[in-house]
């Protein structure tokens, strides 16, 4: 059998952007196991034990906690479809290019969006968004939405003091498609309603699914609604179908959800605490070395992600040429910069299974050949 081999002849890349990232043995295994039906009693027992997996690594006690066929963008859209009508207020924290996602999709539900700024590479001030609630629609807003760890500048977003809307009527909803699994995420302890995450970054499978998870206030808040303007996407649609009696609603993907099983799986067995530790150590290995190569970390100090760097580049470095080189030369996949960060930026990703020294080793060894 002839072996399919990638850019310059390499037979896998490592994939160090901003995802997908390379999965865990472990879940590429779980891409071979035979397909099951959508409604096969056995699929169905793996579907719950994933959604048991997902309530670990989220802590969360949220009885309706899936993954959604589709990308973390499917994710976003469905705890907004779901939470929003027409003519709701929602306050969106925008420091990067997935903040300014979620101010779209909030828009197109029909929402009215109060936007909270922040420069790109400085951290939301939770007090400002705290002060839009209480200040705007008396008080009354929807909810309030934030990026925990935005992708386009490797800013982590602080969360915790966002558990003060849980004394009001608006909800918390929560991005975690860069954070989960490799930073802490405390959907309970930090009082959030509603949270979105993908599963190939540092969860360590493969694209295609975007765990979700809704807490018992934000499903009243559906129940009392409307119908949700999306059908697929109706999170009480898609609670029938998991759960008894299941009632059909979509052909999910039982490769998928045997994939995130064991990515999860590992994830699990690895320890949540020890798993944070390892991405904290490779990030910090890499955000370490990446100045003295010219590369200007974007994120403030204190606010780094370990999982995901945007670093300026050092002055001359072409930016397509470069990652064109480590990815043709060195079978290195980085990530270009998004919005004021394009062409001036790389986006590094140590997630999951390519959070490993080794990795840190050989982007640093590829650099200094670009460079020297």
């Amino acid at each position: 059998m002839t072996e399919v081999r990638g850019a310059g002849g390499f037979s896998e890349l490592l994939l160090l952007g901003p995802g997908p990232s390379n999965p865990y043995p472990e879940a590429t295994a779980g891409l071979v196991r035979p397909v099951l039906g959508h409604l096969d009693p056995e699929f169905l027992a793996l579907y719950a034990e994933v959604g048991a997996r997902l309530r670990a690594v989220f802590q969360t006690a949220n009885r309706v906690t899936l993954p959604v066929s589709g990308t973390g963008s499917a994710g976003m859209e469905a705890c907004l479809v779901n939470l929003l009508e027409p003519g709701d207020v929602a306050i969106v924290g925008v420091n990067g290019y997935f903040g300014e996602r979620l101010c779209e999709v909030a828009r197109r539900t029909g929402a009215e969006v109060v936007r909270v700024e922040e420069e790109w590479g400085r951290p939301l001030d939770p007090e400002r968004l705290l002060e839009a609630q209480r200040t705007t629609a008396g008080g009354r807003a929807r909810l309030v939405a934030v990026v925990h760890a935005e992708t386009s500048t490797g800013v982590r977003n602080e969360v915790a003091p966002l558990r003060a809307l849980q004394e009001t009527g608006t909800l918390l909803v929560l991005d975690t498609v860069t954070s989960l699994g490799g930073i802490p995420v405390e959907v309970d302890g930090w009082g959030v309603d509603a949270a979105y995450s993908a599963t190939q970054k540092c969860l360590g499978a493969v694209s295609g699914l975007a765990p979700v998870t809704f807490s018992e206030r934000a499903l009243a808040r559906v129940a009392a609604r409307s119908p949700v303007g999306s059908f697929y996407l109706d999170v009480g649609l898609l609670d029938a179908y998991i759960y008894e009696p299941h009632r059909y609603h979509h052909t999910a993907s039982s490769v998928l959800v045997s994939a995130l099983h064991a990515g999860l799986g590992r994830l699990l067995d690895e320890g949540l605490p020890s798993a944070w530790e390892r991405h904290r150590r490779v990030g910090e290995l890499l955000q370490g070395a990446l100045p003295a190569l010219g590369f200007e970390l974007a994120a403030a100090e204190g606010h780094r992600l370990p999982q995901l760097t945007a670093a300026r580049l050092p002055a001359g470095l072409d930016d397509a040429k470069s990652r064109r080189r480590l990815r043709d030369d060195f079978g290195i996949e980085v990530g270009g910069g998004l919005g004021p960060f394009a062409g001036q930026a790389w986006r590094i990703g140590l997630m999951g299974h390519g959070a490993r020294e080794h990795s840190v080793a050989a982007l640093l060894g590829a650099l200094r050949a670009l460079l020297g």
